[in-house]
Order: structure tokens, then C-alpha cells, then sequence
């Protein structure tokens, strides 16, 4: 099995089903893959904490991950959650990529945050790209069916210490 990677992988709540198969999907293909994003398998019995407490919480657990991913999916665009938390993994200097979900089409909308502080962005099969820019290798671009996104310019982003 290949290293650890702390992770925190951002997602609209109906994609669960889709970001469990990708954490499958990952382990499957010998990643070792720690996240410390809110999915279905972490069962909390208490009522919902106010939007102070999330925020604490989310921050924290940015924070914690090495990496983190964006779940794009369908609807991801229209969830101010994901986009609160790709804008905390800038301001953390986290490296940001987005990983299509499965079925999606080239005209799928990437959320605000994305577009202002993402990285790059994968098609739904590249599992050996995403380990890659994981591990801090250079990836292309791609729409949601895998193909090259022909950019017409590399955006660097410095994130300077005040």
C-alpha cells in the first residue's frame, strides 16, 4: 500500500454515494487515503451544531489535510458549504484539485471559489493523475470525460505571509 495522505474532500451531500466510491476507488488502487471531510461514515447523534461551530470545525479539519479535493458534481456549484471551504483551504495555502464526479457532463458548472482558487481539475477516471498532483507532480487539465482542457495560460498562485 502506498503513504498516507491526509485529505479533505469538499462535497455536496447528495454526492455521498459517489465520493464514497472515489475513497473505494483510491484504496482499491493502493492508496492509503485519511479524510477528514463530513461523509456518511461519520455518524453524529447529536442535533446540528449552529453555523459558528461548523465553521470552527471545518477550518480544523482543513487545516489537518495535506491535500484538498473538490467533488464536482452537478449541483456542487450552488452549495455555499463547499464554497466556504475552498475559500478556508486557500487562505490555508492548501493545494486545491477537483476531481469530476462519475457521468458528468463537459458543461458542468465549477463553484465560485473554485474558479477564483482552484487548481487543477480531473476527469473521473484519472485515479493516477490525482495521485500525482497529490504528490505534488505537475497535471494537465481535464474536462469531465478525461479529455485535455486546453487552457490558454498557467495560473501560479503565491500565497505571501503577512
Amino acid at each position: 500500500m502506498g503513504s498516507q495522505s491526509n485529505v479533505f474532500i469538499s462535497h455536496y451531500g447528495e454526492d455521498d454515494s459517489s465520493l464514497q466510491s472515489l475513497r473505494q476507488r483510491l484504496k482499491k488502487a493502493g492508496h492509503d487515503i485519511r479524510n477528514s471531510s463530513i461523509d456518511s461514515t461519520k455518524h453524529y447523534n447529536q442535533e446540528r451544531p449552529s453555523d459558528a461551530v461548523v465553521e470552527r470545525l471545518l477550518r480544523a479539519r482543513i487545516h489537518w489535510a495535506g491535500t484538498f479535493i473538490c467533488l464536482i458534481g452537478e449541483k456542487t456549484h450552488t452549495r455555499p458549504w463547499v464554497d466556504y471551504e475552498i475559500k478556508q483551504a486557500h487562505l490555508k495555502g492548501k493545494q486545491i484539485i477537483g476531481i469530476y464526479k462519475h457521468g458528468c457532463t463537459n458543461s458542468v458548472e465549477l463553484p465560485d471559489n473554485f474558479k477564483r482558487y482552484g487548481g487543477p481539475t480531473l476527469g473521473s477516471n484519472s485515479l493516477d493523475k490525482l495521485s500525482d498532483v497529490i504528490s505534488g507532480k505537475t497535471t494537465p487539465l481535464e474536462k469531465p470525460d478525461g479529455t485535455q482542457n486546453e487552457s490558454l495560460f498557467t495560473v501560479k498562485r503565491i500565497i505571501c505571509k503577512r
